[in-house]
């Protein structure tokens, strides 16, 4: 009897275990299974709406075909500046032909191509080469990126495009080179210290020693610049107030490339037939560029030290990295075989020297001269 009450508490024992077991894990699998379903509703509440901003920014202007012309004749060009001229009536529709081509309408002459829109947005960004979203920026406050080959620059803050703006940037021996840099410091009104002759409204420095800057100044309508960004005068003043600068760290020291990101993400083709590519585009939706999927792990801009002027390179975070950049930069095609890059050259200190060379030789002739007249 003793053995079959043993045998009976054996088993009552053994399924009174599977039963625990079994509602162990079934309530284990349960919380594992509402944890999953609570993921995917986080992760739906996420995308939804990235989905959705992508949808709204890309059906928020319509297609605008573009018509490609070039002028024939005085009374051509006189129509084009007629119908384009900046008046108060007119602000937008001048605003948009002087974007799309990149250049002011006193750069118009005979021969000269341009394109024109089958119709006027007020939104300039109707007219934007870059995406109107950027999803690989979305928790990135601000960041600014600038095409050399479509002359143009774009504002993201979050993610989504705010400003699209023309640009002339550097001329061939004077290039805007690809690669990070970051705003750093801004003049409402700036003097070159190099040339104050080079007046520039609303510069916004993002190269301290190379002096590389976004500011206003004259737009002909190709690369024209030493390695500056220039913009149309409403451009310029947008930017210089939504930039923000270099930060501090806690013992005020300067952190580099703290500022708001500035990427250059290409380099301009000079050969023959291959530049103005914005004169090529048929509409304003042909043509979306390809942004960095890692915007803040893109290399830092190589600079050669050449474009540096002498009296910022001792102030250089890696000297060796300009005196290699040239070499570098020729191998990866970003200069041209044969492309012989111009000195930065102070002409300030230029000036300086041939005005005390001049004051040296006026003195010297007036000692001269009171030295005849004193033996007469």
């Amino acid at each position: 009897m003793a053995v079959n009450n043993l045998i009976l508490f054996e088993k009552i024992s053994f399924l009174l275990l599977i039963f625990v077991l079994t509602f162990f894990y079934g309530c284990t699998g349960e919380t594992e299974s509402s944890e999953r379903v609570n993921n995917d509703d986080y992760v739906n509440d996420r995308v939804e709406p990235l989905k959705n901003i992508k949808e709204e920014v890309g059906e928020e202007f319509p297609l605008i075909n573009y018509t490609l012309d070039t002028i024939k004749s005085r009374e051509h060009l006189k129509s084009i500046l007629n119908k384009y001229r900046r008046t108060e009536s007119n602000l937008k529709q001048h605003k948009v032909f002087i974007t799309l081509n990149r250049k002011e309408l006193r750069f118009l002459g005979m021969g000269s191509a341009y394109i024109t829109p089958d119709t006027i947005v007020d939104d300039i960004r109707a007219y934007s080469v870059f995406p109107h979203y950027y999803p690989e920026g979305k928790n990135i406050p601000k960041i600014i990126f600038i095409s050399n080959i479509y002359q143009s620059y774009a504002c993201y803050e979050y993610g989504k495009l705010v400003r699209f703006a023309a640009a002339n940037t550097g001329k061939e021996r004077t290039p805007s080179f690809p690669g990070r840099y970051a705003l750093n410091w801004k003049v409402k009104l700036h003097r070159s210290s190099l040339d104050s002759n080079w007046v520039m409204p609303f510069t916004w420095n993002f190269h301290t020693e190379a002096g590389s800057a976004f500011h206003q100044f004259e737009m002909p309508g190709r690369p024209a610049s030493h390695s500056c960004v220039r913009q149309f005068l409403d451009d310029a003043e947008w930017l210089f107030y939504w930039g923000e600068g270099i930060k501090r760290d806690s013992l005020g020291k300067l952190i580099p490339l703290s500022g708001t990101p500035v990427i250059i993400i290409d380099h301009y083709d000079f050969n023959e037939g291959k530049g103005k590519q914005w004169l090529r585009l048929k509409n304003n939706k042909e043509k979306v560029i390809t942004l960095p999927e890692n915007p803040l792990e893109v290399e830092e801009a190589l600079i050669p030290i050449i474009q540096i002027p002498e009296m910022s390179r001792s102030s250089l975070r890696n000297k060796m990295r300009y005196v290699y950049a040239e070499d570098t930069l020729r191998a990866r095609g970003v200069i041209r075989d044969g492309v012989k890059l111009i000195p930065s050259v102070n002409f300030n200190q230029l000036r300086r020297e041939k005005a005390a060379r001049e004051a040296k030789l006026k003195r010297e002739k007036e000692l001269l001269q009171d030295k005849k007249d004193s033996l007469r």
